[in-house]
Order: C-alpha cells, then structure tokens, then sequence
C-alpha cells in the first residue's frame, strides 16, 4: 500500500513494515567512504577486533537512521508526504553488525494541524528498528507534512 493521508491516520496506529533488510559490509564501507567519515569503527576490523569492545566493524549509525526511515516510508508518506519536517529523539542503543538483519515498527505519536498549509497536516512518527533477535537498534521520532486527501476523495 502506497502512504497514507493525514485523515487516515490516528494517534497510536502502529505499522509493522514489511520490509527487511540485511545490512552488508558492501552497504557499511559504501556509505561510509561517501559520507567522508574516517571513523575506524566503520572501516578498520584489526582496530575493532583488538581494541573496542564490539569486536568487529559496526555499522554507520548514519546509515541505519536512513534505513531505519527508509523501511517506513511506503506504508506510511510515500506519495502522501509534503516534506519531511525533522528528526527528533534519535538513539542507538545497541549497534548494528555485517550480516545484521533490519526490520522496523511505527507509530503514530500526534497529529495536528498545518498552520500554513490547509491541503496538509503535521505527523509526528516513532521509528524503532530491531535487529534479527529483536534488539532495538535504533528509534527516532520523525515529523513530517503529510497531505489531506483531495475534497474529491474526501
């Protein structure tokens, strides 16, 4: 299903997006190398296998953010979205590994009317990610401008 309009939207609706995702080190190392980061966490396993705590490469928190919202737009602003407002809140509580599978929830958290926009309202999301044992990986609460349906659908 394509995205949703502002109407159709309420307050604690969740969506289970499905979606997923398996984060390769080709995606890592790629999106890392385009972004300029230097960070050796994303880049250099001898460095994480003997001197951090994770014991190999984690993931670009930058990339799991943008695929963590990525998941969730078909189902909730894909052709129904005006502009993506902010994103809020953002935490990685647990990091992301090569060969970690992404899957993502989302909720409704408020809905309130545009200002300057009447063919549009504001929704604000909570994105969680999880990985494949069902650790939460990542969250952040997104706002974005979402059309009302057209007066003729209306």
């Amino acid at each position: 299903m394509p995205g949703v309009f502002f109407e159709e939207l309420k307050v604690g609706q969740k969506f289970d997006h499905p979606i997923r995702r398996t984060i390769t080190e080709t995606d890592n190392v790629w999106f890392t190398a385009i972004t300029h980061n230097p960070a050796l966490l994303h880049l250099d396993e001898e460095y994480c296998r003997t001197q951090t705590e994770f014991g190999q490469r984690i993931v670009n928190s930058a990339f799991t953010l943008g695929l963590m919202v990525g998941i969730s737009v078909n189902d909730t602003t894909h052709g129904t979205a005006v502009a993506n407002l902010g994103w809020d809140e953002v935490r990685f509580p647990k990091p992301l590994f090569h060969g970690d599978t992404l899957r993502v929830e989302s909720e409704v958290l408020e809905l309130r009317e545009s200002k300057s926009r009447p063919n549009a309202g504001i929704v604000v999301f909570m994105h969680r990610g999880f990985n494949q044992k069902g650790d939460l990986v990542a969250h952040c609460k997104r706002s974005a401008l979402q059309l009302r349906k057209p007066a003729a659908q209306a």
